[in-house]
Parts: structure tokens; C-alpha cells; sequence
């Protein structure tokens, strides 16, 4: 679990697509560098987002770390895009004394965006983005939280006909993350909110019990939900 608070920018010194070495494990390894403030208190195994994504550290020195990509992750993220001297977010997990600054990060990529347009407003920029799977816009909302590239941001505006959305980057979160060096084209890594989920899944659960029969039965969110739509329904009656 993460916050979406970048700690770090670190940037990849190997990229290798078959490394056979036991910290590789036989598949693609990533190696990152310019990273030893958040090497202190690292162990093997660990998890860290990179880009957003959660990957296990394989192997580490003061310096720099390893972490294995399997084929998966290269196709639901940007990391397979990734070159020596390419930039990368990073943040460790949360531990019981983090402070959640950001959400709920769960480092599992949805789908990957494209940059749109960047459109300067005074010291800040505004990024437009269009998903690679347009079904995650449903849980997109206004003032609502999105993570892009690791990076917890909040929704500025959305447009669910044209399918994009946008978030705006002041000042100092773009000399701190890696987004605020992309331009027009650039592809980022996109994390929905996953509170959206739950409550679809409940709010489906509700309604499918309702068909069948079951309106007492369900968990403690989908009874929530429950009372709130027949509450809703009431009012308007």
C-alpha cells in the first residue's frame, strides 16, 4: 500500500529483457540508481512503487536497487518504454507511522493515459489525458483523486463524452515528479481511486439481491448503499 506522495526521483541505469542472474529471476530486471535516501531501512523483498507501480526489490546496495518485471506489468505499464537515464517516481510502502498525505495507492495499474495537451495557467500546468481503456472513466470524477504515475493528484475536470480528464500541476509538484517533465504524447501510468470499485461492486451486489429476492442479506457497505437509495427514492416519491 502507498500514499501517491512521491519521495524520490530515481533514475534507471539498466534495463535488462532476459537477466539470468538469481536476482533477475530469468525475466526482465530494472535497476534504479540516485535513490540512497530511501535505501536506509530497505530489505529484501520489499515492496516500492516505481512509476506506480508496485515491484519487489531482488536486490540492493546503498546506491541503487533491483526489482523484477514480469510480463504482465510490461504490458499494462510504461516501464517497458523505459531507457538508461529515464526517470522514474518512487515511494515505499507505508509503514504504521506514514503519514497518508495522498490516497489509498494500491500500485496496481489500470491502464496507461496519454498526455493530450499541457497548457500553462500562471506557475502551474494543466495536463489533459485520454485512457488507453476508456471503462475507467467511470470512475473518474471531479475533485476526486487519480494516480498518475505514482502520483496522487486530484481531477480537475472531466469529460466523459470526449473521454479525457485533467489534473493540474503547480509549481512544486513539477520539479518533483516525473509527469512534470512529459509533453503531448508522453504515456503515464493510471491508478483509479479504488473506493469507486468497492462501491460499484456493492451497488451491483445490492440491485442482483434485490432481483433475487435477498434486500436483507449483503455486507455493511451494501446495506449502506441500500438505505441511501431508498432514501433517495423516498424523497423523490
Amino acid at each position: 500500500m502507498f500514499t501517491g506522495i512521491v519521495e524520490i526521483i530515481g533514475t534507471v541505469s539498466a534495463l535488462e529483457a532476459q537477466d539470468d542472474t538469481s536476482s533477475g529471476g530469468g525475466g526482465t530486471s530494472l535497476t534504479i540508481t540516485g535513490c540512497a535516501e530511501i535505501l536506509s531501512d530497505a530489505h529484501l523483498g520489499d515492496s516500492i512503487s516505481v512509476n506506480g507501480t508496485c515491484l519487489t526489490i531482488t536486490q540492493f546496495s546503498p546506491h541503487d536497487f533491483k526489482v523484477g518485471v514480469s510480463p504482465e506489468t510490461l504490458r499494462r505499464t510504461n516501464l517497458g518504454d523505459l531507457a538508461k537515464n529515464s526517470h522514474v517516481n518512487l515511494e515505499r510502502a507505508v509503514s504504521a507511522s506514514t503519514r497518508m498525505g495522498g490516497h489509498f495507492v494500491q500500485g496496481h495499474v489500470d491502464t496507461i493515459a496519454s498526455i493530450m495537451s499541457v497548457t500553462p495557467d500562471g506557475n502551474a500546468l494543466t495536463f489533459r489525458l485520454k485512457p488507453r481503456d476508456r471503462d475507467v472513466l467511470r470512475y473518474v470524477v471531479e475533485k476526486g483523486y487519480v494516480t498518475l504515475d505514482g502520483a496522487s493528484l486530484t481531477i480537475t475536470q472531466v469529460d466523459d463524452r470526449e473521454g479525457w480528464w485533467e489534473v493540474m500541476l503547480i509549481s512544486y509538484t513539477q520539479e518533483r515528479v516525473v509527469m512534470g517533465g512529459k509533453g503531448k504524447g508522453s504515456g503515464v501510468n493510471v491508478e483509479v481511486d479504488m473506493v469507486g470499485k468497492y462501491v460499484e461492486k456493492s451497488v451491483q451486489a445490492y440491485f442482483e439481491g434485490l432481483e433475487a429476492g435477498r434486500s436483507g442479506e449483503g455486507g455493511v457497505l451494501e446495506k449502506m448503499v441500500g438505505r441511501l437509495v431508498e432514501e433517495r427514492l423516498n424523497r423523490e416519491v
